[in-house]
């Protein structure tokens, strides 16, 4: 996956300074958030990086990151809209996926891709249940609300960390 775009959005997910931080209060408190709105054991707020998908938050499962491939939200940030795979043992695209017929039995996964200011994909809030289920409209504009506002902590936190690092290049 070396295209131009995916170098691109990797630089981007890289200015973020992200990866591999501390866990937050405030991205927890939406994991947690999740699982109660949707009714779902796992709810996770992932990072696609170039060979793992890193979770800066995740409710329900004790895991900070798995391999990128042949992870669902490598898949989910290909699409601007919310991925949802209603029925993991039907759908064509997850039938021979670890997470689906391995340990998690994965069965229903809905992802809104965490999308950055210039316009790249740089990963995903999804929700997962072990039971097929069905994904109302609603629903999935409250699943894309919640990626916004994660996407919005991220901007906000990078413009507070560029502002800063400004304001000492110029006291320097």
């Amino acid at each position: 996956m070396e295209n131009s775009h995916e170098v691109a959005r990797i630089e981007n997910l890289y200015q973020y300074e992200i990866l591999d931080t501390p866990p937050d209060g405030c991205y927890d408190d939406m994991t947690s958030l999740a699982s109660k709105i949707f009714d779902v054991p796992i709810a996770i707020i992932s990072l696609v990086d170039t060979d793992r998908i890193w979770f800066k938050s995740s409710f329900g499962i004790d895991a900070e990151e798995i391999p990128r491939n042949p992870g669902l939200c490598s898949s989910a940030i290909i699409s601007d809209d919310v991925y949802i795979v209603e029925n993991a043992r039907i759908d064509p695209r997850t039938l021979a996926n670890p997470l689906v017929v391995g340990v998690l039995v994965l069965q229903f996964y809905a992802a809104a891709p965490l999308r950055s200011s210039c316009g790249f994909n740089l990963g995903t809030f999804c929700i997962i249940d072990q039971k097929p289920r069905v994904m109302s409209a609603k629903e999935s504009l409250m699943l894309r609300q919640l990626s916004k506002i994660t996407m919005d902590h991220f901007e906000v936190k990078l413009k507070a960390r560029l502002m800063i690092r400004d304001l000492q290049k110029k006291s320097s």
